[in-house]
């Protein structure tokens, strides 16, 4: 399932993503049955049938990827009631009014707003972090800001790589600025930035990569990002020549000569649909025009939080891969 702009959907990652939470006015959702998956009430989510050996392709090459124009008002309610594996605290105390009032009612929940707390990009999938109780969301907040401030991070992302880095774990920092061009957001490298491009917005980032596994010219990358800036990890796997698969953004910046990569001017170069070699099509067994609308294989796959008592271990949510990323790694031969 394609995930939903944050503000758009209130947060609630409505296309692929897994909503987690826990303790007074969280709740916790994962993708529904119907995307392959079965619900655990517990903090880790496991997919249904992981061991099985996925099927052909044939005509739906992206499993679990819903589109919302094929979906009716109800038809959504009832995705969305599915995914919930966990609820807690007074049924009142919930609500998602601003994205389905219909929800609310098939829950039985009340009218408290609900609050995004954590929430990956556009068009990645994996966990969204939700909360109807002011004060849970504030100290979650300054978890999330004291841990940036202290460059450790709390997320850990999953990402299938068209090439494969040069070294094997590392980092990656690189200062960038987000320019309106053409109608559409772009988010552009900046090379040794003053403090005057500093005051005007650009921003110094900084992601931890680590390659898990490597096969087909490809690679399965964990990406935990330090700072916070959209579109962040598929432009810092761009700086390292291996755009993430389905990037269709900021891939078109990574070009080739004699089986050699090399970056092109990134204000000069605008988004087009990713352009994969035929031996990757083989193996992924996509035609063009399949290609062409691929998601994005950047997954948010876990998320640390504080105990309840300042003093308890950090808890951990996982969120398991959506169907159409599970069978990427299978075709192309990479293994967790």
């Amino acid at each position: 399932m394609r995930s939903g702009h944050a503000r758009e959907m209130v947060g609630c990652g409505v296309w692929g993503r897994v909503w987690g939470g826990w303790r007074r006015g969280l709740r916790a959702c994962a993708a529904p049955k119907d995307a392959g998956f079965v619900t655990r009430t517990r903090h880790q989510l496991q997919p249904r049938g992981s061991s099985k050996r996925l099927g052909p392709l044939g005509d739906q090459p992206f499993l679990g990827l819903l589109q919302p124009k094929n979906l009716s008002r109800e038809e959504l309610v009832e995705v969305l009631r599915a995914a919930v594996v966990d609820q807690k605290g007074k049924p009142e105390e919930l609500t998602l009014l601003s994205v389905l009032p219909e929800l609310s009612q098939s829950l039985g929940l009340g009218k408290q707003e609900l609050q995004v707390v954590r929430a990956p990009g556009k068009e990645t999938s994996g966990l969204v972090l939700l909360s109807s109780c002011p004060q849970t969301a504030s100290r979650l907040q300054k978890f999330f800001t004291h841990s940036r401030r202290a460059q450790r991070p709390t997320a850990t992302y999953c990402a299938v790589t068209d090439g494969i880095p040069a070294i094997s774990e590392g980092k990656i920092q690189a200062a960038l600025k987000l320019e309106h061009t053409d109608a559409v957001n772009l988010v552009v490298p900046v090379k040794n930035p003053s403090r005057k491009d500093i005051l005007e917005g650009v921003k110094k980032t900084l992601s931890h990569f680590r390659v898990v596994a490597t096969s087909s010219g490809c690679a399965l990358v964990q990406l935990q990002p330090v700072t916070v800036f959209p579109s962040q990890l598929q432009v810092h796997m761009v700086l390292q020549l291996c755009p993430v698969l389905g990037d269709h953004m900021y891939a078109a910046r990574v070009g080739t000569v004699l089986g050699q990569r090399f970056l092109l001017p990134a204000e000069s170069t605008k988004p087009q649909k990713q352009v994969l070699a035929e031996a990757l099509l083989s193996r992924l067994r996509l035609t063009p025009a399949q290609a062409a609308q691929l998601p994005l294989h950047l997954h948010l796959h876990r998320l640390c939080l504080p105990g309840t008592r300042p003093r308890d271990t950090p808890v951990e949510l996982l969120a398991p891969l959506p169907p159409y990323f599970s069978r990427t790694l299978q075709c192309l031969g990479l293994h967790q």
